[in-house]
């Protein structure tokens, strides 16, 4: 195989936290294991607008660019830095991951130069661009002219099919989107024995009786904020329970917590919310500590996270959005919540703890075999091999 020198578009990337950065970070490792040269371009908000910084990694470096305020400033900055290393060392390919901005930058860029492209859509990319104040237009400009088309779920290939039927004959029947999921290294993200948890539990300020109700990632709106501080008020009505949220909280989530802690100062009071975890390690630790594994997202792609969760065999409880019912099988994997009933959430999670020990643990066992069998590492590195020959 031809080993091309690629650029690799990414909005965020590794140390950065959220599903889009672990999976640009997974991917491009996957690319420079197969012997690729892979040059990361990403945007970071701890720069100033127009900075670079560059770092090397493996085969390749990693840009940092500093955000302007606006995208109508940042993505022609971002054009004239590209345009700088192409002269330098040139690109044989553009990859784009996520639609807005990196597909359509990456498209744009390839289209200039006359470099194939690969755009892969991860998350909540169509439904963002379908409605106001999404740009519908740019979203179909760049599934026309992006070479070739990747999705993390069967659900987005269906979409991103669903716009191109409308774009006939200038798309054509893009019957050669591939179905690209996560994976993970089910080596990292295992179970962990419950002793060894007992100092994390206490340092974090669990009580030994309390029901832990787990999220990881971003908190924010798309991802049922509401419905989780909602489903811990009811929960806690009944029980003693906390609510551990492993990661960060958007700006918005803040607001709404703190609107909550005024209304329900007990109750937030056991929302426990650990900061940026950067180390898989640590990230496994905590998501061991959780009795009940929460996903109850109002739209998705296939979130990493998810399946972190079933890896360390924890009894997970998603809403059937985006590409979710592609990895849990309700009553086998893990339990499905229809995106129309999460405000029932509390009642999943009651059913859930209803079940004995065995019951759950072996739930647990079957959500891990699954990740193992579904979504190992060698079966992502296997597709990337398979696209990079087809360029």
């Amino acid at each position: 195989m031809s080993l091309p020198h690629l650029l690799f578009l990414t909005e965020r990337f590794p140390p950065d936290i959220g599903g889009v950065s672990r999976s640009a970070g997974r991917i491009v490792a996957s690319l420079q294991s197969l012997g690729i040269t892979v040059d990361v371009v990403t945007w970071s908000r701890y720069l100033q607008p127009g900075e670079v910084s560059a770092e090397q990694m493996g085969l390749g470096k990693v840009y940092r660019l500093g955000l302007y305020r606006h995208w109508d400033a940042t993505m022609p900055h971002t054009l004239n830095i590209l345009e700088g290393l192409h002269q330098a060392s040139p690109f044989q390919a553009v990859w784009g991951h996520y639609l807005f901005p990196a597909g359509f930058l990456g498209v744009w860029f390839g289209r200039q130069h006359q470099i194939p492209t690969i755009v892969s859509a991860r998350g909540n990319d169509i439904d963002r661009e379908l409605f106001p104040p999404g740009d519908f237009a740019r979203l179909q400009w760049t599934l026309t002219h992006a070479s070739t088309l990747t999705a993390v779920s069967q659900d987005m290939a269906h979409k991103m099919q669903l716009v191109c039927d409308g774009l006939r004959p200038a798309c054509g029947n893009r019957t050669n989107i591939t179905v690209l999921p996560n994976t993970l290294d089910c080596e990292v993200f295992h179970p962990l024995p419950g002793g060894e948890l007992k100092d994390l539990r206490h340092t974090l300020g669990i009580a030994d009786q309390e029901i832990v109700l787990g999220f990881s990632g971003e908190l924010r709106e798309k991802k049922g904020q509401r419905f989780l501080l909602q489903a811990l008020t009811q929960i806690r009505a009944q029980r003693p329970a906390c609510l551990l949220i492993i990661g960060e909280l958007r700006s918005a989530a803040q607001s709404l917590l703190q609107t909550f802690a005024i209304d329900h100062p007990d109750h937030a009071a056991r929302v426990i919310v650990t900061g940026q975890i950067s180390e898989p390690e640590r990230i496994v630790q905590h998501l061991n500590l959780c009795d009940v594994y929460l996903q109850p997202s109002l739209w998705e792609g296939m979130p990493n996270a998810l399946l972190e969760a079933m890896a360390c065999e924890r009894c997970c409880i998603a809403s059937d959005a985006g590409g979710i019912p592609e990895v849990i099988e309700s009553g086998q994997t893990g339990w499905l919540l229809p995106r129309s009933q999460l405000h029932r959430l509390d009642d999943a999670i009651l059913d859930c703890l209803s079940l004995s020990a065995e019951e759950r643990q072996q739930m647990g066992q079957r959500a891990r075999q699954f990740v193992q069998t579904r979504h190992a590492l060698i079966q992502e590195r296997t597709q990337l091999e398979q696209l990079m020959r087809a360029l």
